[in-house]
């Protein structure tokens, strides 16, 4: 089913906050290793470097030269401020919920300078070349986050941290990864996702090779020229390839084992990225014909996800050469 399509004026567009969000496990080395289990223990290290300069937070090689750092130091739990920005608006997940400066603290015995957030009442209370010395938290995990934040020395200097149980030096650590945006999709890709919520798969003929792209985009990217005919695909089609989930991640919330295939939708030049079930993992393969698995009318969203996943039709597979080139 082909017919022509005006674009979709700007006002059309689609517009919708996106939030990227996961946690990395990392191992951390013995140098890295060895400054976070200090944390944890309420003391701050660095390393030497052979020409004696102090790095903290340590690195395993000099900067400058890629040697091997030497000795590990203790420097003081106060410092003076290198430079600073003030934050008016806190973000979520920031070391404090109120106005505060980040800040580059140089710490007493140190040759560099770390990162990290100053607690002050304003930014008038900010200088570069103050002395700040840090808070600890009650409780730590081996974390940079157990400096809770620095704030200005009044003179008493920095306090102890709370005594913490003994426990194995810090081996690994986990570090969240949080982005916030407003993704827009364009006028193009908004009257595809808009089709989404119909139920429908809706592409664009390039005028020039003739290819269907679903999802469309702008142009062509091969030939480079605008779109022409809009183009009502199939939701049946063909698994070109597939990769099998068996190995678990953070915030992974389904079961495993479990495939995403590209599926060649009847109709289309291009596959799409999905979920294969309705079927083993051992038993999906290339050519095998399958069907999108739509949520109820009223649950759907514009986005991908209101096709639940793509399952066997039950006919045959299909011949190799009809997707050979989409492999």
């Amino acid at each position: 089913m082909e017919g022509k399509q005006d674009p979709a004026s700007p006002a059309e567009a689609l517009s919708a906050p996106y939030v990227l969000a996961y946690t990395y496990r990392r191992s951390v080395g013995p140098v890295i290793g060895r400054f976070l289990t200090g944390l944890r223990e309420g003391r701050i290290e660095g390393v030497r470097t052979a020409a004696g300069r102090v790095l903290v937070p340590p690195a395993e090689y000099d900067p400058e030269t890629g040697a091997a750092v030497g000795d590990f130091v203790e420097v003081g739990a106060a410092g003076v401020v290198q430079s600073w920005c003030w934050v008016s608006e806190p973000r979520a997940g920031q070391p404090l919920d109120r106005p505060f400066a980040w800040a580059l603290v140089k710490l007493d015995g140190a040759d560099t300078a770390m990162v990290h957030a100053v607690d002050a009442p304003s930014p008038a209370a900010m200088r570069t070349g103050m002395r700040v010395c840090v808070r600890w938290r009650a409780e730590r995990v081996g974390s940079v986050r157990d400096i809770a934040c620095f704030v200005p020395d009044e003179g008493s200097g920095a306090s102890e941290a709370p005594p913490m149980p003994p426990a194995e030096p810090v081996r690994g650590m986990l570090s969240p990864v949080h982005l916030e945006f407003t993704i827009s999709p364009g006028a193009t890709l908004s009257r595809f996702l808009e089709g989404v919520v119909e139920g429908k798969l809706l592409g664009r003929r390039c005028p020039a090779c003739a290819k269907v792209y679903v999802p469309p985009k702008g142009a062509c990217p091969t030939c480079g020229v605008p779109f022409g005919d809009e183009v009502a695909v199939s939701d049946t089609g063909t698994v070109t390839s597939f990769c099998i989930v068996n190995v678990p991640f953070e915030g992974q919330t389904m079961k495993l084992p479990y495939t995403y295939g590209s599926v060649l939708l009847d109709g289309a030049d291009i596959p799409i990225l999905h979920l294969i079930s309705g079927i083993p993992a051992d038993e999906v393969r290339m050519g095998l014909r399958v069907r999108a698995e739509w949520l109820p009318a009223g649950e759907r969203r514009p986005t991908l996800e209101s096709i639940r996943w793509f399952a066997p039709t039950g006919e045959p597979d299909a011949a190799y050469e009809t997707f050979s080139e989409h492999q």
